[in-house]
Parts: structure tokens; C-alpha cells; sequence
């Protein structure tokens, strides 16, 4: 399925997200979960300072969305993140049952930023190969075919994985 315009405005939200995350000495990645009609009810930035590196903005964000929301309301939702979730945030998705993934950037884009970086070694699995191994129908749409917005997605980490 393809991005819509409302997608795309939701992901530009996981940019600012990502950004504020950032300004609080965090790694800069934003996630924000919807409603079918593109209504926020979670946002959630990378919590790094609090927790290290299992701090990622999706998981913390479903673990909330699970304690607020039935599986069958999550089912119904989507997480919108402004990278690709990990191989651990994708079954935090895939566990709380949300049904649909929108992302901005891939994984293999944000591993050009944090080459090896011990604060966030990135796995070479995307998000559509760990839900190929379960047993649920989740859509994952993305990335982002629009070039300005993956631009603004990856502005804040070009140069914030060369200061770690």
C-alpha cells in the first residue's frame, strides 16, 4: 500500500519527536502511535540517558500503548516511526498487536549514520523480514518515497553519530 498524504504528516510529527528526544540528550528517534483516522494517542522520543540503548522510542511507546489499550484497539492502530523499527521494536509491535507500521527511513539508511557504534548497533533485519516469521497480518508501509521528508528524517543524525 502506498504512503498517503496523512501518513506522511504523521511521520514529519516522528521528525520533531526525534529532534525534542535529541535536545534532551537522547538519540534522535520519534515514534507516535494513531488511531484509524490519524489521531495521535501516544508519542514517545528514544529515552537513551534513562535507560541506554533498550530505550528505544517504539518499544516504550507500545509497552504504554499495551497498559492503555486493548489488543483489540491496538489492532486497529498504526506506529509511525521515523526510522525502521529494530528487529526487538518490531515485536514489541508484533506483541501488542498493532497491525500497521508506517516508517520514514530504512534500517540500512540509519546504519550509514552509526556505523558501529556500541550505543546503537544496528542489526541488518528489517522490520517486513521479522513479521514474515509470525503469524499475523501486519502491513508496514514504507520508506518514505517522498525525498524532503527522509531528508528531514535523517538531518539530526548526520552529524549526532560522530559526536558519540
Amino acid at each position: 500500500m502506498d504512503m498517503t498524504a496523512k501518513d506522511k504528516e504523521l511521520l514529519e510529527r516522528t521528525a520533531e519527536i526525534a529532534h525534542e528526544a535529541m535536545e534532551k540528550g537522547n538519540h534522535p528517534f520519534g515514534a507516535l502511535l494513531a488511531d484509524n483516522d490519524g489521531n495521535i494517542l501516544l508519542e514517545q522520543g528514544n529515552e537513551f540517558t534513562e535507560g541506554g540503548s533498550a530505550y528505544h522510542a517504539e518499544t516504550l511507546l507500545l509497552l504504554k500503548a499495551a497498559k492503555l489499550y486493548s489488543p483489540e484497539k491496538l489492532a486497529e492502530c498504526t506506529l509511525y516511526s521515523n526510522f525502521e523499527p529494530c528487529c526487538m521494536c518490531t515485536g514489541a509491535l508484533y506483541w501488542t498487536n498493532v497491525r500497521r507500521l508506517v516508517f520514514g527511513a530504512t534500517e540500512k539508511d540509519l546504519l550509514r549514520f552509526t556505523g558501529d557504534n556500541e550505543e546503537n548497533p544496528t542489526f541488518s533485519l528489517s522490520s517486513r523480514e521479522v513479521v514474515s516469521h509470525g503469524q499475523k497480518d501486519i502491513e508496514i508501509v514504507g520508506p518514505a518515497d517522498d525525498e524532503d521528508l527522509v531528508r528531514r528524517i535523517c538531518h539530526d543524525h548526520i552529524d549526532f553519530w560522530k559526536e558519540r
